[in-house]
């Protein structure tokens, strides 16, 4: 396994660029009368997952690392409730939108990784912390 330099280097970032890609084919395949509705706002919840993930790893660890991620799962949830709305509005078939929904599935499985152990690592420094400031507090009183 080797070390996390750059977003780039995210397993979550590069299948979020590959759904983009993705997103991008279907929103153009959308009838007419959606380019500007629609096909828009997938595109713009497809470029919002790869782009709040690179934001947050570019910050440094802590919070808002965290916070992006969460915000590429909300991306990522609005993206899936577009894909349903072009399902039920029959502008595409189940099988146009099959490789939509299997980099949707692989990026929220990896995203969802990554906030877990985000939240992890948060916690564990949470508790060093804690740790550190009860020993402090203790030689203190003895």
């Amino acid at each position: 396994m080797s070390a996390i330099v750059s977003y780039r280097d995210l397993d979550a970032w590069q299948a979020a660029m590959d759904l983009l890609l993705e997103a991008y084919a279907v929103a153009h395949r959308l009838p007419p009368i959606e380019r500007f509705a629609l096909a828009d706002q997938m595109r713009r919840a497809a470029v919002s997952v790869p782009s709040n993930i690179a934001e947050g790893q570019a910050s440094g660890p802590g919070g808002r690392y965290r916070h992006h991620v969460r915000i590429a799962l909300g991306s990522l949830g609005e993206l899936d409730t577009l894909c349903e709305a072009v399902r039920r509005l029959a502008y595409l078939s189940d099988e146009s939108l099959r490789v939509l929904t299997k980099h949707l599935e692989r990026t929220g499985r990896l995203v969802h990784g990554l906030d877990r152990a985000l939240r992890r690592r948060q916690l564990t420094v949470s508790c060093l912390v804690v740790c550190a400031l009860l020993c402090t507090a203790a030689s203190l009183i003895s």
